[in-house]
């Protein structure tokens, strides 16, 4: 029978709201009665539904893969293979195929049951034509949905599986992952860029794993969380009685990495006078405890970690420039997630399995809106703020936004906003391109001179674009 006419065959706002996602639904569509199948293969196709229409159930199953990205709509009786027979080869195919009855008001008691075994919906004959294109528009957004989050976390699965467990595909990840295999076995000093939570403590671990020091300690030091009046002793050690206090022998953390690698995080809190210390010991590999005159030999690896930008004269005065360029021997910088969005799907995933596995709990699906909200965030606190958020969506606890973050947002000047977006279409394109200036140039339709002058405003980085 076909779509009753009382009722206009244009799809509700619920449907239209589904059809403008960036996936067009797809429905394979099964019934034996050769009128209704055609007419509700043509209405559905007209808005914007495209459907693989069957006869009979055996002919459509070979496209019912695990791998499906519909919904399969089908009548329950028919000769050969009737729907119920079919419900149940999909579920053992794959129990998160959406499938769709259409029955006879003989048959809702066997639906309904169906539903409960987990079919997704049923429709009775006869049923109004936007209740059919209402269901399916759903149904497949949530197919859509489950598809994509199966594809990230067999992705983050594959990354926890590198030896380099340093999470992104973008150009500037990969060169980074690049770049550590190339020197994790070259005793080289090396300098970790990055904004606060971008991961320069995974960069240090990295390239202590990959290098032949794997089987030696590496040594961990904030250098902001300690106070200024212990960070000498810490750091060289000392000798009993070398200060009031110092009751017994300690053996600094420096000589402690000694045969692994030390890595000092915010190197930039360093004190100047703890810095021309330091910068002794790296160039001599030598070290003298306070209260000593013995010299003692050092074999060590440093990395050094900052959120500032060490190279900046403005920094001069707290941080000494000939420890820079010792430290500044191969440099890493850490790009911010917000310059980086194609890896955030990745991360968020990898984040959500890791939650899962430590509060044993099962990964929700997730809502169109915590999806929207993962990939237009700015994420200030980068892959630290993301994996919090992975933590909380896990555990079903997200709160709304604070007060004053909405009343930020909110008071966001037009300019301001504009110029986000400018940046990221510059960087999208800069994505597309490879980072070649020609073609980027041809896709902004801008001068050279102008597009430079944008670069270095938004403080976007070429460098990061180019094929390694």
């Amino acid at each position: 029978m076909a779509p009753t006419p009382e009722r206009p065959l244009s799809a509700p706002a619920a449907a239209d709201d589904s059809l403008r996602q960036p996936f067009r639904p797809h429905a394979v569509f099964i019934d034996d009665d050769e009128e209704l199948r055609r007419a509700n293969a043509q209405t559905l196709k007209l808005h914007g539904i495209s459907v693989d229409a069957h006869a009979s159930a055996r002919s459509a199953l070979p496209a019912l893969t695990r791998e499906f990205d519909g919904v399969v709509v089908s009548d329950i009786r028919m000769p050969d293979m009737d729907g119920l027979q079919l419900f149940r080869r999909v579920r053992d195919i794959d129990p998160d195929i959406p499938v769709i009855f259409i029955t006879g008001h003989g048959d809702i008691a066997t639906a309904v049951q169906c539903m409960r075994d987990g079919a997704y919906d049923f429709l009775a004959k006869p049923y109004a034509a936007d209740r059919l294109i209402t269901a399916i528009a759903h149904a497949a957004e949530k197919r859509h949905l489950v598809l994509e989050n199966r594809r990230l976390r067999e992705a983050a699965f594959a990354v926890e599986a590198d030896e380099v467990p340093f999470i992104g595909t973008t150009p500037a990840m990969q060169r980074i992952k690049q770049t550590l295999r190339h020197i994790a076995d070259a005793d080289v000093d090396v300098l970790v860029e990055g904004e606060t939570g971008t991961g320069k403590e995974v960069v240090a671990t990295a390239l202590h794993r990959l290098s032949r020091r794997r089987d030696r300690p590496l040594v961990a030091i904030n250098c902001g969380a300690l106070p200024e009046s212990v960070i000498e002793s810490e750091l060289f050690g000392h000798e009993a009685g070398a200060f009031t206090g110092a009751q017994k022998k300690r053996i600094g953390r420096i000589e402690h990495a000694s045969g692994g690698t030390l890595f000092l995080d915010e190197i930039e809190s360093m004190p100047l006078a703890v810095q021309v210390k330091l910068l002794r010991v790296l160039e001599s590999r030598q070290i003298t405890p306070l209260g000593s005159n013995d010299v003692r030999n050092l074999d060590l690896r440093v990395v050094a970690a900052t959120k500032e930008d060490l190279g900046s004269p403005a920094i001069r005065a707290k941080f000494r420039e000939d420890l820079f360029y010792r430290l500044n021997v191969v440099t890493i910088r850490i790009p911010p997630l917000r310059e980086r969005r194609e890896d955030i799907p990745l991360l968020f995933a990898h984040y959500l399995g890791h939650a899962s596995r430590r509060f044993q709990r099962d990964i929700p699906e997730m809502p169109a809106s915590i999806k929207q909200h993962v990939m237009t965030h700015d994420w200030p606190g980068n892959v630290r703020e993301l994996a919090h958020f992975a933590e909380r969506v896990v555990l079903g606890v997200l709160n709304a936004p604070a007060p004053e973050a909405a009343a930020a947002a909110a008071a966001q000047s037009l300019p301001e906003r504009m110029e986000r977006f400018e940046a990221r279409l510059i960087r999208e394109a800069l994505e597309a391109h490879q980072g070649d200036i020609k073609a980027t140039l041809e896709t902004l339709g801008i001068p050279r001179k102008t597009f430079y002058d944008k670069l270095q405003r938004h403080g976007i980085d070429r460098q990061q674009y180019l094929p390694q």
